[in-house]
Parts: structure tokens; sequence; C-alpha cells
């Protein structure tokens, strides 16, 4: 066991993730989810890591302008899984670019949906290291960007020089710029410290649905790695503070259909007039009145019986890392309201209360609702369907499985076995021990750069990280360093240049900083 570890083992049980007790929340209530005061982790039990890689950060330095530019390659290749749009050309891309960089294997990889990509670097090394990439991107309405989404622009903001683009920040930029630290190394020193094995995804922003394909596929080989990691952002551009979570909520996405049938009544084959309201049943109607009963009128506490009821305590790691983190998140949570425009957050939840929701607490979302007529000015119509798309995040110890045969069990307990519920995707939480030799070999390159760093034991998103925790049984971590914003929305960033004085990193310093966590993973015991 490496000194790292010995370090943090005083914080923990043996018995620190193994969960105590379900909270079986009764008819409408959320969870009592109790974390008191007490063990705080913290980022000084880490020894810092010391190496000095000055060769190579000279190299990045040097190669600054060929780095941007392969980010804005990146960027430039469309790869909008949802609409089928580049997602090919991506994954060729990616390929091309793995195999250019000098790993033995690089190829593209079918599934049953959209392709993935596979890469191997055999460098001898004593440890393997698994690197979680996803290529698509999210669907762009360039009426609301202030530069075209895939031209990969450089842009002034207040913050300094960014790339503006689509996938800038999520992630293929975090993503290409691990790969130019890797071609750094490589340059400078002719092999990495680590083998690595590239196991990329085109079908994030659908629910990850064909991923454990690729999984299977390599699972044997995987399996030997020392852990997996998922190049990302991660600074608050306040302070510089990072937000490190060792995990993921799960996600249950459904949609739901009302449709004219004879057992929900209304018209069956196409929209009619709306005058014939006074006769008919309406299925958009008979949609708003079965989403209504999931929830509370506030749509804040789920109504299906026995939802919460396999979510645990916070275990005692969980609980020193959350009142670990409260102190940053009560510095910031303030500005995260606002920079969404929220005047506050629903019960007036103050910092403690919001932050054991978000990151301990179930929820059920409209992400979309849709029927009929929504163009300009009039069409009075009865639609004969409405659909509305539904999301769940999932903590310890829910699973996507259960809870849809819940919410489908109470929908026809409600009267409403007419309206269809399709599951789009699904997957559990997944969640590593900050003992995990990776984790710590991370945390010391964090200390390395004197960076205040909130470790979390999960985020209140979700990726499929499931598949190395549960499936492959080895620990994975978000490498969260570096600023971008805006994902999923318009005019996504990442950071390139930080103004001065800036306590955030840009490019070449997200670079420098994969590199020491490379040599730190390949120093540990």
């Amino acid at each position: 066991m490496s000194k790292l570890v010995r370090s943090a083992m005083p914080l923990f049980a043996a018995a620190t993730m193994l969960a105590t007790s379900a909270l079986a929340a009764p008819p409408g209530t959320r969870p009592d989810i109790r974390i008191a005061e007490g063990p705080a982790f913290s980022m000084a039990s880490i020894p810092a890591y010391k190496g000095d890689h000055k060769d190579i950060y000279a190299y990045i330095d040097a190669h600054k302008a060929e780095d941007v530019a392969n980010l804005q390659r990146w960027v430039r290749q469309p790869s909008v899984s949802a609409q089928n749009i580049g997602i090919k050309e991506m994954a060729a891309l990616a390929a091309a670019d793995l195999k250019k960089i000098g790993f033995k294997e690089a190829e593209v990889v079918p599934t049953s949906g959209h392709p993935g990509v596979w890469g191997y670097y055999d460098a001898g090394a004593a440890k393997t290291l698994a690197v979680y990439m996803m290529l698509d991107v999210q669907p762009v309405e360039e009426k609301d960007w202030q530069v075209k989404p895939f031209d990969g622009a450089l842009v002034d903001h207040p913050l300094g020089k960014v790339l503006m683009a689509r996938g800038a920040t999520n992630t293929k930029g975090p993503e290409r710029a691990f790969l130019n630290a890797v071609e750094a190394i490589i340059a400078t020193r002719g092999k990495l410290p680590v083998n690595l094995m590239i196991l990329a995804e085109c079908e994030e922003e659908l629910g990850s649905i064909h991923y454990p394909e690729l999984i299977a596929k390599y699972a044997d080989r995987l399996k030997t790695a020392a852990g997996s990691i998922y190049p990302g952002g991660g600074q608050s551009p306040a302070d510089g503070a990072v937000a490190m979570q060792l995990g993921n909520k799960g996600v249950l996405y459904i949609e739901l259909e009302a449709k004219g049938s004879a057992t929900g009544g209304g018209p069956q084959k196409a929209e009619i007039h709306s005058s014939w309201k006074a006769t008919t049943d309406a299925p958009a109607w008979r949609l708003a009145q079965a989403l209504a009963t999931l929830t509370t009128a506030d749509g804040n506490t789920i109504l299906v019986p026995g939802y919460y009821d396999s979510i645990r305590q916070p275990n005692a790691e969980e609980r020193s890392l959350f009142n670990g983190t409260l102190p940053g998140w009560t510095k910031r949570e303030v500005n995260t309201r606002k920079s969404f425009a929220i005047d506050h957050w629903y019960d007036k939840m103050d910092a403690r209360a919001s932050l054991t929701r978000y990151l301990f607490d179930t929820t059920l979302n409209i992400d979309g609702l849709s029927s009929g007529y929504d163009g300009p000015g009039m069409k009075t119509i009865l639609p004969h369907r409405a659909f509305a798309k539904l999301d769940s995040r999932l903590v310890p110890d829910q699973t996507p499985e259960e809870s849809l045969r819940l919410i489908k069990a109470h929908l026809v307990a409600k009267g409403f076995s007419d309206i269809e519920v399709r599951q789009l995707s699904g997957y559990p939480p997944s969640q590593t021990s900050v003992s995990a030799p990776l984790v710590q070999a991370v945390l010391a390159t964090y200390n390395k750069y004197g960076l205040p760093v909130d470790v979390s034991p999960r985020s209140g998103g979700s990726r499929p990280s499931y598949v190395f925790t549960k499936t492959l049984g080895i620990p994975d971590v978000t490498l969260a360093i570096g600023h971008g914003a805006d994902a999923h929305a318009p005019n996504e960033y990442l950071l390139i240049d930080p103004k001065p004085g800036s306590k955030v990193f840009g490019l070449s310093a997200m670079e420098k900083f994969y590199v020491d966590t490379l040599y730190a993973l390949a120093a540990t015991k």
C-alpha cells in the first residue's frame, strides 16, 4: 500500500463503503437524510506530488499553437448523436489521431448503435490506465449563439481568451487537451510512464445505451487497469477551486405517451377540430393529469409509492467528504444560483440542506412536453397524441429497473394504464473511495499546485462510470481541471488563455496537470 493511501485510511473504517440503512419516506415527504457535523476530509492529509517535468512543460509551451489547433479540429467536426450528424466522421478522426500519436491499436468499433473508438498504447509500463471519452455532443440552435457553434472560434471573454464551440468543454476540448499532453510526453521522453487504454463512445448524450457493448469487448483487458480517468473541467472562475466528484448519480430516462384509444378515449388517427372537445376526450389533458400524480403540486416531492425506499443514509466516508465540501459549497452556492438566474432553492434551503439534497437525494424531472400546435398565431385543434420526456437521477441504492417498475405500477394504480411508458436510457449510480491509489495520485497532483479542492462522493449529474466501478471493479475519477461553461447551452466555451492574475488553469496548464497526474499514478505502489 502506498504512503498516500495509508495517510487517508485512518479517516475511514473498513465499513465506510457499506450501506447501513435504507430511507423509507412516508407518503408525501422526502427522505430524511441526516448528516451531522463531524469529521471532515482534508486535503492536508495528502502529500503533494513532488515531480517536476520541465522538459515536457517546455514542449507544451512551445507547441501551444498546435495544441489549440488540435482542439479546434475536434470541435469543428460536428458529432450530434441525437441527430446522427457527423458521428462516423468524428469516430474516424479520433481513431486517426490515436494512431498518429503512437497507439499500437487504434480502431473504430461498431456497436448496435453509434460506433465507439478503442485505442491501446503499450509503454511496457507496470501500470495501465483506462481513459473514458465521449465524442458526441448536444444539438444546437445556431440562432442563439454569438458565433457559429462548429466554427471553433477563439473569442474574447471576461475571463480571457476562450474556445467557443459545441463540445468545447463537454468534453471534446478537455479530451483532446489530454491527448496533447500524451503527445508532449512521447515527443520528449520517447514513451509514456503508464500504458493507456482509451475507450470512447459516441452515445453519451443518448444515455450511453450501447457503451456496455464496448466494455464487454475489451473487459478482460480493461480489468487489468489501475483505474479509469475522464478528462474534464471543474475549476471555479472566482478562486480556482476544484470540484472533484468521486462518482455519479445514475439515471432513468423515460418517455410517456398519451394517445387516442378505446381505453383512454380521444381521436385515434389524427388531430381534430377543437370544437369536438365538447364531446371528446383529449390525450393532452390525459397526459397532464397523469403527470400531476407523480409529484406534489410544487413538483418537488415524488409521490410514487416506494420511490424513496431504497435510498440509504450516507456512510462514514460520504459524511466526511460532505463535511469537507460544505464550506466551499457555502461560499459558492449563491453565485451558482445567480449564474442560472435562480432566485432561491425550493423550500428556501440553506447551503447545508441544498448540498445534502444535491448529493444524496433522487429526482424526477420533466425534460420536455409536446403536443399539437406551438407555432405563431392560432390553430384550434384537439391533438390525438401527447408526449413527455422525464429523467430521474438515482442515488445508492436505487436502480433504473426498480424505479421504472414503481412508476409504471403507480400509473396503473391511478387509472392510467393507457399511458405508454418507454425507457430510453438507464444505468445505476457509481462511486469510488477516496482512499483508492488512483484518487490519491490525483489529489496529490492538485496539492502540488496548491489548489483548493472540494472532494464530494458524487456529482449531481450522470455518466456511465458504473461500467468501471461495478462491471469492471476498478476505481474511476474525473480530472476536474481548467474551466469551461454553458455545456448543453448556447455559447459553450473552454478557457484557453486566462486573464493575468487568474487562478484558473488555461489550456497549457491543464496539459501540464495531465502530465503530472500520469507520472503520479505511475509512482504509486
